[in-house]
C-alpha cells in the first residue's frame, strides 16, 4: 500500500472525491514530495472493487492482484534503467494494453513516471493514447519537470499541481522519518534539500553530510590555494554531480544577492556563511553573473543525461571559481 503523506490530505480528498474521472491526469511538482505514492493510491482506488471511501479496501481481489504486481488490467511504465530515456517500443506495448478489454471487468489505470523521461518519438506515440484511451482506461502521469512536456501532452490531461508542503510540517514529518537526527541536522537536510522532505530523507541516506563538508572544505583550500582543481575534482569521484551543481548554483546566488542587499541574514547554511560573503565582497558582480550562466547551463546538461567529461566539467567550474575574487 503507498504511503499516505499528512501534507497531501486536501490534495487527496479533491482527487480521490471527484465524481468522475478524468482519461489522464498529470501530478506535477517538486521532486520529493511523494507525487509517486500519491499516484499509487490513486491507481489502487480505481481498481479497487470495493472501495470504502476515499480508499481502496485492501482486501478484494483486485487489491491482492495489485499487492502481489500481478495485476492484469495495471500498467507501469517508467525508464528501463535509472536516469535513461523512455523508449518509443516501451509506448507501443503500452499503447498495444490500452486498446485491450479490462480483463477483471473494470477500469484499467496505467501509471507513467516520470513522464519527461520519453523522447520525442515516445511523446508522439503516447498521444493517440491520451487523446481517445479505449475503454475504461485512467491514465496517471507523474512529472518532476513538466516544462519540459510537450504541449500536446500537457492539454490532453487534467493537471494537477502537487505543491512542496510547508517547513513546518515538513520537519515534523521528518523528526518521525529520521529520529537519530538532531533538529539542527533535520533543518539542514531540508534546506539542502530544497523544502523536499522525501529528498531530505535520501540525502541523509546517501550521506550527505559528509559529502558537504569535504566540498566546503575543498572550496575553502582552493580559494587558499591549498588545493589545485584537478585535486579536489578527482576527489569528489563518489559525489553526484547534479548535487555539486546544484550547491555551486546556490552560492552563486546567495553572492549576488548579498551584493545587492548586504543582507548577513541571507548569507545561507552557517559552513558557507564567510565564503559567501568574501566573495561577494571580492569579486566583480559581472563575473560572478557570468559565472552563474555556465553554471547553470552545465546542470542543465547534467540533468538532460549528456555525455559529460566529469573530471573536466569539475576542473573547468572550479577554476572559473577560483577566478572570482579579484577580477572585474
Amino acid at each position: 500500500m503507498a504511503e499516505a503523506y499528512p501534507w497531501q490530505d486536501s490534495l487527496w480528498q479533491h482527487l480521490a472525491g471527484r465524481s468522475q474521472h478524468a482519461h489522464a491526469y498529470l501530478l506535477h511538482g517538486p521532486q520529493g514530495i511523494g507525487k509517486r505514492a500519491l499516484a499509487e493510491r490513486l491507481m489502487a482506488l480505481l481498481l479497487c472493487q470495493h472501495p470504502v471511501g476515499l480508499a481502496a479496501c485492501g482486501q478484494c481481489k483486485s487489491c491482492h492482484l495489485l499487492a502481489a504486481g500481478s495485476h492484469p488490467d495495471n500498467y507501469v511504465l517508467e525508464p528501463e534503467e535509472a536516469d535513461k530515456a523512455i523508449k518509443v517500443d516501451q509506448v507501443r506495448d503500452l499503447v498495444s494494453f490500452v486498446v485491450q478489454t479490462a480483463q477483471l471487468g473494470g477500469r484499467k489505470v496505467v501509471l507513467i513516471e516520470p513522464v519527461e523521461s520519453m523522447n520525442i518519438n515516445a511523446a508522439n506515440a503516447l498521444l493517440k493514447s491520451l487523446e481517445e484511451p479505449s475503454g475504461n482506461t485512467v491514465l496517471l502521469l507523474v512529472s518532476h519537470q513538466p516544462s519540459r512536456l510537450l504541449p500536446t501532452i500537457k492539454s490532453r490531461c487534467v493537471q494537477q499541481a502537487c505543491p512542496l508542503p510547508s517547513r513546518a510540517m515538513s520537519l515534523e514529518w521528518l523528526a518521525g522519518a529520521l529520529p537519530d537526527c538532531t533538529p539542527e541536522q533535520r533543518e539542514e537536510l531540508l534546506t539542502l534539500a530544497a523544502g523536499s522532505p522525501l529528498v531530505a530523507v535520501s540525502l541523509q541516506a546517501q550521506g550527505v553530510t559528509e559529502q558537504r563538508a569535504l566540498v566546503v572544505d575543498g572550496v575553502k583550500k582552493l580559494l587558499k590555494q591549498q588545493a589545485s582543481p584537478t585535486q579536489l575534482a578527482e576527489g569528489w569521484n563518489a559525489i553526484p554531480l547534479l548535487l555539486l551543481f546544484d550547491w555551486f548554483c546556490d552560492w552563486s546566488n546567495l553572492i549576488l544577492r548579498y551584493q545587492l542587499t548586504q543582507d548577513e541574514e541571507g548569507l545561507g547554511l552557517g559552513d558557507m556563511r564567510k565564503v559567501v560573503q568574501y566573495l561577494a565582497q571580492k569579486s566583480g558582480q559581472g563575473k560572478v553573473l557570468a559565472v552563474q550562466d555556465w553554471i547553470l547551463a552545465q546542470r542543465q546538461k547534467v540533468l538532460s543525461k549528456a555525455n559529460l567529461n566529469r573530471v573536466l566539467l569539475l576542473e573547468a567550474l572550479l577554476v572559473s571559481w577560483a577566478g572570482l575574487p579579484g577580477q572585474a
